[in-house]
């Protein structure tokens, strides 16, 4: 009967950690500039539908005359967007 070897947990250990010195290697960590980029242009794609949505709602409020009861929603629909958005830009990433 062949019995099978102890697996060698130093050993494998050793190999991944080779491994990811080479992915490291071969794909260097972003700067500090671009990781501030990319949280300017998150921060922006949430930011600006929400903008828009109170300026949208303002203007149907001053019409209809009806306090904030188009500026509310129209925040949260400006929300929901940019989130979406932003989600998707750093699924993309």
């Amino acid at each position: 009967m062949v019995r099978d070897r102890p697996k060698d947990h130093v050993a494998d250990a050793a190999q991944r950690a080779a491994l990811r010195a080479r992915m490291c290697q071969d794909t260097p960590e972003p700067s500090v500039a671009a990781r501030l980029g990319q949280i300017g242009i998150l921060g922006w794609l949430v930011v600006m539908p929400i903008l828009i949505g109170i300026v949208l709602g303002r203007l149907a409020d001053r019409a209809a005359d009806s306090g904030i009861f188009f500026s509310a929603p129209a925040i949260f629909i400006g929300a929901g967007i940019g989130l979406h958005a932003a989600w998707k830009w750093m699924n993309r990433q």
